[in-house]
């Protein structure tokens, strides 16, 4: 630990402008700058922390970032890392949530509606990738098919989380996976008293939340509850963060099915962690949130469960990494949330975006892009966008 916070925002803020291509792209960009050219940890140490934020609910590549910034600077570094990557992005999308609000025909038009169909594209690949990795044998993909059957039997957050619960059981019960190797021992920065600490926090949060926005009309409880929760139940990719927000956010009224899917589009063309497409539901939430100050609040409130878990668990993680059960555990959960995105493939995304042969032929065409192609995301997501506008006019 020998840098400062702000060199740590500096060369965060530079892959937060250019870091196109999602997660897995991310976890590249690091290991470009951090390993190979500035030198911060070796490959070993940067294997063990992406290991550990695979582990995690929470945004992967974002908890990658804190711990690379815990390392360096401490805590003002992994805060300086967090703003750094997330700042750019966040706002692209309280600035696209103030256009949709600005021009009340926009959500309606040609070009938004190429956003909506290049989003079943996007999570048609990362359902099809994570099955790939998650669900290499059958017992996993059983789990996986299970969740999808109750989501849609069960189309709420209760739903979802109830699959995700159910996932982890039949996870601990039911596999049997290969025992972790050992990691070389590396201080984490964090004593393991602070890091129950935190843990402890989280889990309050987590369960405190919900039980005083429900014994209140508040919209600010409410929406904190809802993207907390949306930000403690993500396992397996920042796609996953779909099926939860879109519960949390669109049943109540609080943001319409077409803003909703417009901005989720709109959130592959810009560079930074898929996250910040809460920034986009916060800003266009009715008063006494929206703007700025309602895309920040509900922003920091999807990202602090990550941060917490993250910074958290770095002390326990050589223990727990090594435990079959908790092993187990983990890969039933991320077998359930496959289920869990494949539902929302289904509702809300295709019956909302595809409605007629050419907006089915439009996601055949991105999704080919995408999968086959192998064309940046920012690239299909421009080109399904005047695709859209082309034939609406």
């Amino acid at each position: 630990m020998h840098g400062s916070a702000k060199e740590v925002f500096l060369a965060f803020l530079k892959l937060g402008l250019v870091s196109f291509g999602g997660p897995v792209a991310h976890l590249g960009y690091f290991r470009a700058e951090f390993v190979e050219r500035r030198r911060w940890l070796d490959d070993r140490g940067y294997s063990d922390l992406v290991a550990l934020c695979q582990f995690l609910p929470g945004p992967a590549s974002s908890q990658v970032g804190i711990g690379l910034g815990l390392g360096r600077a401490g805590w003002t570094g992994a805060i300086a890392a967090w703003i750094g990557f997330t700042l750019p992005s966040a706002i692209a999308m309280i600035l696209f949530a103030f256009g949709l609000a600005q021009w009340t025909g926009l959500s309606a038009s040609g070009a938004l509606h190429g956003l909506k169909v290049v989003a079943v594209a996007v999570v048609a690949q990362a359902v099809l990738g994570m099955a790939g990795s998650l669900c290499p044998d059958r017992p996993r993909a059983g789990i996986a098919v299970l969740a999808a059957l109750l989501v849609l039997a069960v189309p709420s957050t209760f739903g979802q989380v109830a699959a995700i619960i159910a996932g982890a059981l039949a996870g601990r019960w039911a596999l049997r996976l290969e025992p972790a190797p050992p990691a070389e021992h590396r201080e984490p920065g964090v004593s393991r008293r602070t890091g129950a600490v935190l843990l402890a926090t989280c889990a309050i949060l987590l369960f405190g939340l919900p039980l005083l926005a429900a014994g209140s009309d508040s919209i600010l409880l409410g929406g904190l509850s809802a993207f907390y929760q949306a930000g403690a139940l993500v396992f397996g990719g920042g796609h996953v963060v779909l099926p939860l927000l879109q519960a949390g956010v669109v049943p109540n009224g609080w943001v319409s099915t077409d803003a909703f899917l417009a901005g989720y589009g709109a959130a592959q063309a810009v560079p930074g962690p898929l996250f910040s497409f809460a920034a986009c539901l916060g800003a266009a939430m009715p008063a006494p949130l929206g703007g700025w100050i309602g895309g920040l609040a509900m922003l920091l409130a999807i990202f602090l469960p990550g941060f917490l878990l993250v910074v958290g668990a770095l002390p326990f993680w050589e223990t727990l990494r090594r435990r079959q059960a908790a092993r187990s555990t983990i890969a039933g959960i991320n077998a359930a949330v496959v289920g869990v995105l494949a539902a929302a493939l289904y509702d809300p995304l295709w019956t909302s975006a595809i409605h007629t042969w050419a907006d089915f032929g439009l996601a055949l065409a991105a999704f080919g892009l995408l999968r086959s192609g192998r064309v940046p995301p920012v690239i299909v997501v421009l080109l399904a966008a005047a695709a859209g506008w082309a034939v609406s006019t």
